[in-house]
């Protein structure tokens, strides 16, 4: 067998017919003998709004090889990835006197772990596990994180006893006081990660990013005049712009250091709009996400079913009572059938999610999945009584970070922030507290 040290193109394109179409990564790509870089680890946490029906979710037997209820059997196909933890909580969730709002504090504290201000405009949490792993993998790609949700926020002012829109519309925090915004639009997410081009074409994506850098070269500029002539209090509000500023210029020269190196992009058309369909919405997110993690556009995103409180209608499922008023069921059995339905449904989008990263190629013959560690569940446990404890919590993962095939159950109380630290260490993300967490899971 002849070798040679010579190595095809990563931009090597395939044309014909006036059409060119990228090709994914090729073996022929690599110079022979070269050793392949492990692929990265991904974090994504997928957020199941309202709770679920616990019977219907919880396996009954601990350890391997338990069957799955109802609500989790879509997940079945992937066991040898699953870990189901019973008994973790957020009790931060619960009211500590501050009276109803339970569904803007399960949104703000599934991630955080910190009890938010009842305030509708003096706003304050914690950062959340998503932003704290986005600080350490962000330094690696275009975009430090990614937020999105199948359910457009729409909504300001008060949405849950006096809280803020900001908790039930989100569950990613910057910082304490900074919330960032969902996307549920497909054509934005396409444009924050290709341009606004219409194309995933390198040369229009680099005539975009020139164009990016001079008009920050001009804000620069003028930024520097106006210092000089601003208080101490407007100085510490500009300070805050230009950290954003200068993570626009670190994204930037990111796009421009993968423009240069990585090979091409994958063919995607820029979608014209968000499809109707709860299902259509969500195969597209999908496989947004899916080419976002495969071009190492980001690593960690963070992805909700829907608000906290969501009282969305499943009429595709045959349910056109919201959601949110059928998890108050007052143990009617029809509709708690109704309430496990949903949860079902919402379980089969997860189980496509991972079907997707399964069959998406990733490094030398493995997939994205491999790579990827997702958090899956809720900051409610019961929607009907609204409890922050016994949470319905998934891990699902590559085997590189974690053992599949596991139900674990812990002591009630025991924080789901401990689950973050484990997953900051197979991430290796620096991280040794967090929120109200006691230290790392045993056995994870």
């Amino acid at each position: 067998m002849i070798v040679t040290k010579k190595a095809l193109s990563r931009r090597t394109l395939l044309r014909g017919a006036g059409t060119v179409l990228a090709l994914p990564v090729l073996d022929a790509m690599r110079p022979a003998f070269a050793a392949a870089a492990a692929p990265p680890a991904r974090l994504a946490f997928i957020y199941h709004p309202v709770g679920m029906i616990m019977d219907r979710w919880t396996p009954s037997a601990t350890g391997s090889g338990f069957e799955f209820p109802s609500a989790m059997k879509p997940l079945e196909p992937f066991r040898q990835n699953l870990t189901v933890l019973t008994g973790l909580a957020q009790v931060q969730g619960r009211a500590l006197g501050d009276g109803p709002g339970d569904h803007a504090r399960e949104g703000a504290t599934w991630l955080t772990g910190v009890h938010p201000r009842r305030s509708e405009t003096n706003i304050g949490c914690g950062i959340s596990a998503d932003q704290i792993a986005a600080r350490e993998l962000g330094k690696y790609t275009q975009l430090s994180s990614l937020e999105l949700s199948l359910e457009a926020p729409g909504l300001a002012g008060a949405c849950d006893q006096n809280y803020s829109c900001a908790y039930t519309n989100t569950v990613s925090w910057k910082t304490p006081t900074s919330p960032l915004p969902m996307e549920a639009s497909p054509r934005i997410i396409f444009e924050r990660l290709f341009g606004e081009g219409g194309t995933t074409d390198p040369a229009a994506r680099k005539l975009a990013l020139n164009q990016q850098r001079s008009i920050l070269d001009y804000v620069a500029g003028s930024i520097d005049r106006l210092q000089t002539e601003l208080g101490t209090r407007d100085r510490g509000k500009l300070s805050e712009y230009l950290d954003s500023i200068r993570d626009i210029e670190r994204r930037i020269q990111k796009a421009e250091q993968q423009s240069a190196s990585s090979g091409p992009l994958p063919n995607l058309a820029r979608p014209d709009s968000t499809p109707e369909s709860f299902e259509e919405h969500a195969k597209l997110m999908i496989e947004l996400q899916a080419i976002a993690y495969q071009t190492d556009l980001t690593r960690v995103i963070t992805f909700m079913l829907g608000r906290a409180g969501s009282n969305r209608a499943y009429r595709s499922i045959g349910i056109s009572d919201g959601h949110h008023s059928l998890t108050h069921h007052m143990n009617d059995k029809e509709k708690i059938d109704k309430v496990a339905q949903i949860d079902a449904h919402l379980v089969k989008t997860f189980a496509a999610y991972l079907d997707k990263m399964k069959s998406t190629p990733d490094g030398a013959g493995g997939t994205l999945l491999d790579n990827l560690m997702v958090c899956y569940g809720s900051s409610l446990g019961d929607g009907n009584i609204h409890t922050h404890h016994d949470l319905p919590i998934a891990l699902v993962a590559g085997n590189r970070f974690f053992k599949g095939n596991r139900h674990l159950r812990y002591t009630s109380e025991t924080p789901l922030n401990n689950l973050f630290l484990n997953l900051f260490d197979a991430a290796q993300v620096p991280c040794d507290n967090f929120g109200d967490s006691t230290g790392r899971l045993a056995q994870v």
